[in-house]
């Protein structure tokens, strides 16, 4: 007994010398011999992924204001990764998220925070990511979007019902969480052809904008530990909420969308199996017409020519997770962002309110999303609110195929490459005073000396062949809410800051305020 336990207490010192001289000689080689040895940064992060670890885990969302101290002491390209490069330069961004005219993938290591890694969001390869957005494209074009403008308008004019109940009861109202459900309750209608009420509820469906936030919070984890997801999907539900775990929201909001992608799945294969006599082939075409009015994303899905593979519903379940958060997260915040800066300041809000009155209202009272579009200030309102909102805050690295120069700096082939959109949306030489509401700065201020576009620089809905495909929707819902919205209702802020509840203060995959904040919050006045 005691030659075996020496013999076990051997074993194990010389596993723990093995591991020791493993990852000993893996730092000499990452610091001296790897293909990204001579580029500028700290040996830590050239050394350990846990350097990322540290400032997103433990210092929960963080790595950001990393990465921009790194670029002060090193420069405009830093090593922030063992296997990975950040470059902080506006003038590059296009260079790495290239149009579809140059082939970029996106990094394996990085999509693991989708958990599925099916979506067209977390596909990796450049060409499987085209076959699978190719059929999503006709949906969000700008001509679907303007036919689908009787739909956004209705959800709008619910919400302004629901804004003038609470304007008699003095209601403070999250407009965060409103917002949420108006943009909630429309993409979920054009995924699924269903009808859902987030904006019935008396909280506005808080736990679906809870939800949407912790898959993209679970998200920072799942990079680090592909295994977290997995886990929790497999634990009861019961004792995932029993313990209060912030994704018990998340896993009920995929069960729901699981059970939805199903429906659709079985109504179409119940579908394919009616036959009709004889060649039917003019009644296939009429019956074809009708359908295709209103038929809802998934559904074209399925009609799609895509492969069988393609038309799983594992699949088609991730890539509802992702079309149903990204939807409606980011344009929620631009209008509970807008909504706050200008109510804060009457002088901008009256000389929107003056100009949204200048296109008055179509013979049925209506607003016309076109005439809207032509509005400078509204224009400019809503820029300026989606460029602080920043979208994806977190760096969404490209990997080329071929070798990339930037400056006297050659980038190797494969290397992942970011820039971070929250550093470009806030870059002070291009906007002075970046963490300020200035809508000014899009329809008064002189040309640049240097003859530089400014709005070629507001990159919250991303550049290139992987750009959003939601950014019509996203800006025909903010055209329409804000007009609605600002011509019916003043909404003073209430115990709500800017510094507390709107600035970024975490990245959590989308950027998140100050932990104690409370949401946008404001009473509801219907003026005039």
């Amino acid at each position: 007994m005691g030659l075996l336990e020496t013999s076990n207490a051997a074993l194990a010192v010389y596993g723990a010398g093995l591991i020791l001289l493993y990852t000993a000689t893996l730092a000499v080689y990452r610091v001296t011999l790897h293909p990204l040895a001579k580029f500028p940064g700290p040996k830590l992060a050239a050394t350990t992924e846990w350097y990322e670890f540290y400032h997103d885990i433990v210092r929960q969302g963080q790595f950001i204001w990393q990465i921009q101290k790194l670029h002060d002491q090193y420069g405009p390209i830093v090593r922030i990764m063992p296997n990975e490069l950040h470059i902080r330069d506006p003038d590059y961004y296009d260079e790495i998220y290239a149009p579809s005219s140059k082939k970029r993938d996106k990094s394996a290591a990085w999509v693991k925070l989708a958990g599925n890694t099916t979506s067209g969001f977390a596909t990796v390869d450049h060409h499987l990511h085209r076959l699978r957005r190719a059929p999503l494209n006709p949906f969000f074009s700008k001509k679907s979007i303007t036919d689908k403008e009787p739909q956004i308008r209705e959800k709008v004019e619910h919400l302004c019902r629901r804004f003038a109940a609470a304007a008699q009861t003095d209601e403070v109202v999250r407009l965060d969480v409103a917002f949420t459900a108006l943009t909630m309750d429309i993409i979920t209608d054009f995924a699924f052809g269903a009808r859902t009420r987030h904006l019935d509820e008396p909280d506005f469906g808080l736990l679906w904008k809870e939800a949407i936030v912790g898959q993209s919070t679970n998200g920072v984890y799942m990079r680090q530990f592909p295994w977290f997801w997995p886990v929790i999907e497999r634990t009861p539900l019961w004792l995932v909420q029993a313990l209060k775990h912030p994704a018990a929201g998340l896993l009920v909001w995929q069960g729901l969308t699981r059970a939805r992608i199903n429906d659709i799945i079985a109504r179409n294969d119940n579908n394919a199996g009616g036959s009709s006599g004889g060649d039917g082939k003019e009644e296939e075409k009429e019956e074809k017409e009708e359908k295709t009015e209103g038929v809802s994303i998934f559904q074209s899905l399925l009609d799609s020519d895509l492969p069988p593979e393609e038309k799983t519903a594992y699949r088609l379940e991730a890539e509802a997770l992702i079309v149903l958060g990204a939807g409606t997260e980011t344009t929620a915040k631009s209008l509970a962002m807008i909504s706050f800066y200008i109510n804060e300041d009457p002088a901008k809000r009256q000389r929107l309110r003056d100009e949204i009155a200048t296109v008055g209202t179509e013979p049925d009272g209506t607003f016309s999303l076109t005439k809207l579009e032509k509005l400078p200030y509204l224009t400019a309102c809503i820029t300026e609110g989606v460029r602080m909102m920043s979208g994806v805050t977190g760096r969404l690295p490209r990997v080329a195929h071929e070798p990339l120069q930037y400056g006297d700096w050659t980038i190797p082939p494969g290397t992942p490459v970011s820039q971070l959109n929250y550093v470009v949306n806030n870059d002070p030489d291009l906007f002075p005073h970046p963490l300020e509401f200035r809508p000014e700065r899009w329809v008064d201020a002189p040309p640049r000396e240097d003859g530089r576009r400014l709005d070629r620089y507001m990159v919250s809905f991303m550049r290139g062949s992987r750009s959003c495909i939601g950014i019509n929707l996203a800006w025909a819902e903010l055209y329409l809410a804000l007009a609605y919205v600002v011509a019916r209702f003043d909404l003073p802020p209430h115990d709500t800051t800017a510094e507390r509840d709107l600035l970024i203060d975490r990245d959590l995959f989308v950027g998140a305020p100050k932990r104690e904040s409370q949401g946008i919050r404001a009473k509801v006045v219907v003026c005039g």
